[in-house]
């Protein structure tokens, strides 16, 4: 494991940008750390915004939060990951999402743990799932 990092699920990106109760319980697992995101949960977070008709002033907010993580790329030895995170729940009847896909794949190529509040990560080979739920 990459001990001092965490990668942090879209789901507590969002919380702690909110401010809300769970953003602050998650806040605990964060501080300290070096804190990335996958690429993917930047484009969650724009398609919120874009969504919900935010203005310009949220929208600045919004890119300032960003600025606090480490934005981990994609590349090839990535995409391989995903492709078995994503078979693998197939084949056992468990679907994920394909944002879900890649935050599980790049937490599991990076030996990095995934904060998140969202249970379908539990169960992914060689994924750490540190949450609250």
């Amino acid at each position: 494991m990459n001990a001092g990092k965490v990668i942090a699920d879209t789901n507590v990106v969002s919380y702690l940008m909110k401010g809300t109760d769970l953003g602050r319980l998650y806040k605990r697992h964060l501080d300290g750390k070096v804190v990335g995101i996958v690429f993917v949960t930047v484009a969650e977070m724009h398609y919120g915004a874009e969504k919900n008709n935010w203005g310009e002033l949220r929208r600045q907010t919004l890119e300032e939060h960003l600025k606090n993580f480490v934005v981990l790329p994609y590349n090839n030895d990535i995409a391989r990951v995903y492709a078995r995170v994503v078979v693998e729940r197939e084949r056992s009847g468990r679907p994920i999402a394909w944002p879900d896909a890649w935050i599980a794949a790049t937490a599991v190529w990076h030996q990095i743990p995934l904060v998140t509040h969202d249970a379908d990560f539990h169960g992914i080979a060689g994924l750490q799932v540190l949450t609250e739920t």
